[in-house]
């Protein structure tokens, strides 16, 4: 991990970076800043692109060290910009954007059109927007969109503005020793610490997971009265046993301890290191679990802030309430979807409720314990939710015919 200094939409950051890592993924990952897409990651298409110093860069290709005490700005920080104001106006009057996948760099390449070339023809505006793919408009309402613009501040006569006055790569000028001081010691500004590493999750980080995260909700009943299912929670050496793939590196201290999951998803076998941290209730017999892991080899970011609640359903039955909140960043991301997503709570709900019990009973816990989550369990959950859909499909169309 190397230690990075920005700037980022006016706001000063010092986080920590691996050397590989891309900006557009340091920015999505790391910053919460999803307004960059991310599409064809070779420099190609455009949808990645944010101002470096000043200037349109493709942060696919860009890595975030390389930035180190640069100016950046994404799309979220021009929400106040007046021409991005007039830009996004006109994009919607003249029907210039379709999926919107292309929208938040197009916009960004648009306005640097704008600012360098106030009366360039519409050929020079095609060429211009050709670094920027668009797959559905065919550029007639791009084009629209920004000449409208470009009539707009001819008749106000504004003039062309400068954006680079130093010749070299871009960010290349800002990226020396004084450039770097004047970020890191911005009077007034406080740093931000480090944002990714093995121990360290920052406040603002588990606000985000709270903002944006994903939630699922999952109950499951044990028969065990509620004393003793929450005497057992408060071990959390014990809890952790019963969660498939998970595993403690250390003795917990103070309800704070090192944890490790594993995950094998086809090629990828992943194992998120990070922390786990528990905040217990005894008056409510509720609890909250903040747990933050990142994988070394994909450089992959999970963060989650699980709430519990014990429910006594009478003397010997506990219904147990979780609510979990997560973010899920980096190549791993894309199994994040919320049907999988699904799936996968279910399925380690069930086998950690099957564990429980056999712990709370004095057995040892089954086998799954301690496996880590496969492609195959997957493949058999999705299975199974298949025939249950059809099933129930054909349940519901039997009782239309019956007149129920």
């Amino acid at each position: 991990m190397n230690p990075v200094n920005l700037e980022i939409n006016g706001k000063v950051i010092a986080a920590e970076a691996e050397p590989r890592t891309h900006l557009a993924d340091f920015l999505r990952g790391q910053q919460f800043l999803t307004g960059t897409h991310i599409g064809c990651e070779h420099g190609v298409c455009g949808a990645c692109t944010v101002l470096l110093d000043g200037v349109p860069a493709r942060s696919c290709i860009t890595f975030a060290v390389a930035c180190d005490g640069a100016q950046i700005t994404t799309i979220e920080g021009l929400r106040d910009d007046p021409i991005m104001a007039e830009l996004r106006e006109a994009f919607a009057a003249h029907h210039a954007l379709q999926c919107g996948y292309c929208t938040p760099g197009m916009l960004i390449s648009c306005r640097d059109i704008l600012m360098r070339l106030p009366d360039a023809d519409e050929a020079r505006l095609r060429r211009e927007l050709s670094g920027n793919l668009c797959r559905c408009t065919g550029y007639v309402g791009l084009v629209a969109a920004l000449k409208s613009v470009q009539r707009k501040r001819q008749e106000a006569a504004m003039p062309a503005i400068a954006v680079r006055r130093t010749l070299g790569p871009v960010g290349a000028h800002a990226s020396h020793e004084g450039a770097r001081a004047r970020i890191t010691r911005t009077p007034g500004v406080k740093p931000v610490a480090p944002l990714v590493t093995a121990t360290t999750v920052t406040a603002e980080q588990w606000r985000a997971v709270e903002k944006e995260g994903v939630e699922l909700l999952q109950t499951f009943q044990v028969p065990f009265a509620r004393d003793a299912v929450w005497n057992y929670f408060e071990h959390l050496d014990l809890v952790v046993r019963c969660m498939p793939g998970a595993r403690l590196l250390g003795p917990p201290v103070a309800n704070r301890a090192e944890g490790e999951v594993n995950v094998k998803l086809g090629p990828f076998s992943s194992a998120f290191r990070g922390v786990v941290e528990v905040e217990r209730n005894p008056s409510r017999f509720a609890g909250i679990v903040r747990a933050a892991g990142r994988d070394a080899q994909s450089g992959s970011n999970a963060r989650a802030i699980i709430s519990y609640h014990l429910d006594a359903l009478g003397e010997a039955t506990t219904r147990v309430e979780v609510s979990v909140r997560f973010l899920l960043a980096g190549s791993l991301a894309q199994f994040g979807r919320l049907g999988l997503i699904r799936d996968v709570a279910d399925h380690l709900t069930s086998v950690f409720a099957s564990n429980l019990q056999a712990a709370l009973s004095g057995k040892p816990a089954g086998d799954e314990a301690y496996k880590p989550l496969t492609a195959g369990s997957l493949a058999w959950l999705a299975i199974r939710n298949g025939i249950r859909a059809v099933f129930a499909t054909l349940g519901l169309r039997g009782r239309s015919r019956d007149g129920g």
